[in-house]
This record gives C-alpha cells, sequence and structure tokens, in this order.
C-alpha cells in the first residue's frame, strides 16, 4: 500500500483543473500544430528565368509585392532566402528579362519589391514568385488577385528542407 498524503490544498487545486479542463475539452498542454509545406502552385513556373538578379526594384514600381518565408514544421521565420518575382505588368510581359528580379528575406523571413503594377495574363491579374536557392526545396506560387486595382499582392512560403 503507497502511503500518499494529499493535502487539502493540493486536491483542491488538482479538482480546479480537471473541473476547467474537462469544460474545454483539453486534457493534454496545448501544443502547436506543425505546419505543411507550401506545394507549388499550377503555372507558377511559368516564364521562370534561373538566377534572375538581385534588384532594388523592377522596372518604374508603383506596386508591392509582399510576404513571408518560414521553416515547415516549427514556422521559424528564413532571413536572407532569395525570392524570384516575375508578372505581367504596365511595362513587360512576363516572359521579358525587365519584368524579372528577386529580393532577399530580412531578419524576420519578411520580403517587399516594388514593381510596375500587375496587369491581367489570360484574364487574370497575377504574379508569378519562387524559392530556388537549393537549401530547401523549390517551390513556385501564382497568387490571383481580388482586383487589377490592388496596389500590392502577399504570397507566404513554408519551405521544406531539400
Amino acid at each position: 500500500m503507497t502511503n500518499s498524503r494529499f493535502s487539502r490544498r493540493s486536491a483542491m487545486a488538482l479538482g480546479a483543473a480537471m473541473l476547467v479542463t474537462s469544460g474545454s475539452g483539453l486534457v493534454l498542454p496545448a501544443r502547436a500544430a506543425e505546419l505543411a509545406p507550401t506545394p507549388s502552385m499550377r503555372g507558377g513556373s511559368n516564364n521562370y528565368r534561373p538566377g534572375a538578379a538581385i534588384v532594388d526594384r523592377i522596372g518604374g514600381g508603383g506596386f508591392w509585392m509582399t510576404g513571408t518565408v518560414r521553416r515547415a514544421g516549427d514556422g521559424t521565420p528564413l532571413p536572407g532566402q532569395r525570392i524570384q518575382i516575375w508578372a505581367h505588368t504596365t511595362e513587360g510581359h512576363e516572359r521579358d528579362p525587365q519584368s524579372h528580379g528577386a529580393t532577399l528575406t530580412d531578419a524576420n523571413g519578411e520580403f517587399r519589391l516594388e514593381m510596375p503594377q500587375i496587369v491581367p495574363a489570360f484574364g487574370q491579374p497575377h504574379g508569378h514568385l519562387a524559392y530556388d536557392s537549393g537549401e530547401f526545396e523549390t517551390v513556385f506560387l501564382r497568387p490571383i488577385m481580388a482586383s487589377s486595382k490592388d496596389k500590392t499582392l502577399a504570397a507566404h512560403f513554408i519551405l521544406q528542407p531539400a
């Protein structure tokens, strides 16, 4: 027989904890769900140009492509990651070299690159983005804008180590 002694205080604390967790459905400590890697989107690699130069801006600007890059699983922001961006804009087609450029993520895994206004191609205003540096699996995105009048478009990468 085990000789365990519960004080009234520990019994009350245990009872209160059980009451609180039973109402919430929480039995074990909460854990954040792991983040799944971003899959490549259909059409994302159209007109891709490997090795596009890192630039301060594409063309005359006026439109902002923004986003984040994080590691699959734990969601850690990934600084210094190269993201290539291209689109059909007021200054060129997505196949034109001058419509391509790349940028690097900052210390918080965020990127931002100014470019000309995106205009519809094949009926939809959309951008193209690629992570292709090799440390993680390559991902191509093709986000569609809600309106061709939008001045920003955000895209988010969750990368799986290669």
